[in-house]
């Protein structure tokens, strides 16, 4: 039996594509860290999902956006929600990443629900996707801990920040911040050195 290369989320996109879009959380964050970004910047979405409020931030900003998710229910609904962005279906530890370098890299809600070690190759990626100076937002718990996701009953992992800290580091990044929202979301800015 093949792999779920979607890691559970196509078995359950099409009771996320509907809930996607009435949660507002981050929003607030995500519009700050935005204003920080160049205008017109390149923006490369990882784990993009159906499309939320979220990515609308970013996307109704003056930001083009690139957008790469593994299941293809959830690329084609953030296509349609945003047809102005160039999207994929890919897992992000496979990603082409458009062949290309970004402004920043932006992912929300994803991480954690990827395999300790996958999280930490997905990482030691980011800095070739980033033009020198590059931002990546991320968000992750801040304590070591492992959980089932709501969504998809899967196993969730943090490494906790201590770890995370390490591993922007060690991939030639600096961390600039760290937010916590109004949904207790945890996020890490780093730039690429």
């Amino acid at each position: 039996m093949p792999s779920d290369r979607s890691n559970g989320w196509e078995e359950v996109a099409s009771e996320f594509i509907e809930s996607s879009w009435l949660s507002t959380v981050g929003v607030t964050t995500i519009e700050a860290w935005a204003r920080t970004l160049p205008r017109a910047a390149s923006i490369l979405n990882l784990g993009c999902g159906p499309g939320s409020p979220r990515d609308a931030v970013l996307v109704n900003s003056d930001f083009t956006v690139y957008a790469v998710d593994s299941s293809p229910s959830l690329v084609r609904s953030f296509s349609n929600r945003f047809p102005g962005a160039k999207v994929i279906c890919e897992p992000v530890e496979e990603s082409t990443f458009f062949g290309r370098t970004f402004d920043a890299v932006f992912s929300w809600g994803l991480l954690f629900l990827l395999l300790p070690e996958t999280q930490r190759l997905v990482i030691r990626r980011v800095p070739d996707a980033l033009k020198t100076g590059g931002r990546f937002l991320f968000t992750a718990p801040k304590q070591v801990c492992m959980w089932n996701d709501l969504s998809t009953g899967r196993l969730s992992y943090s490494l906790g920040a201590k770890e995370y800290r390490s591993l922007l580091t060690e991939a030639g990044m600096k961390l600039i911040g760290e937010y916590t929202d109004e949904g207790e979301n945890h996020y890490y800015d780093a730039a690429r050195i």
